[in-house]
């Protein structure tokens, strides 16, 4: 690890998902993409559903986040969310398959439909499929 790191946490529901020291850690905001290096200033920002990606000295890693928080200072790196997963971690066929349901509802136009909702799935699905294939925007 070179002098200047990150300590990484990444928090779901009280279980740690990941723990890390990092080099450069980018996420995606409700505002847009964000990187952040050592030395960064303070920031407290909500995040979107999408990919956040690391990159250390030995490993870059995609996580899928749900949303939540983050919280950077002092090189320090807390992130707060619903639900998190490690690009190794991810069922990408279930993934896939959550993907073509929500497309299906909000391709229905059913009245019925939560239409937030089947587009909060479909967010959720792209994510992990995006983590696992490491791909983030």
């Amino acid at each position: 690890m070179t002098d200047k790191s990150i300590h990484l946490k990444i928090i779901a529901h009280e279980n740690t998902v990941l723990e890390s020291d990092i080099r450069e850690l980018y996420v995606q905001t409700t505002g847009g993409r964000m990187g952040i290096m050592a030395d960064h200033i303070p920031v407290v920002c909500a995040l979107d559903i999408g990919v956040a990606k690391t990159k250390s000295d030995t490993e870059t890693r995609q996580i899928s986040v749900m949303g939540g928080i983050l919280k950077f200072s002092d090189n320090n790196a807390v992130i707060l969310t619903d639900n998190a997963e490690l690009d190794c971690n991810i069922d990408v066929a279930r993934a896939r398959h959550a993907r073509q349901r929500a497309e299906a509802r909000l391709k229905a136009k059913d009245d019925n439909i939560d239409t937030v909702r089947a587009q909060i799935a479909l967010s959720k699905a792209i994510a992990r499929i995006n983590a696992h294939e490491a791909k983030y925007d």
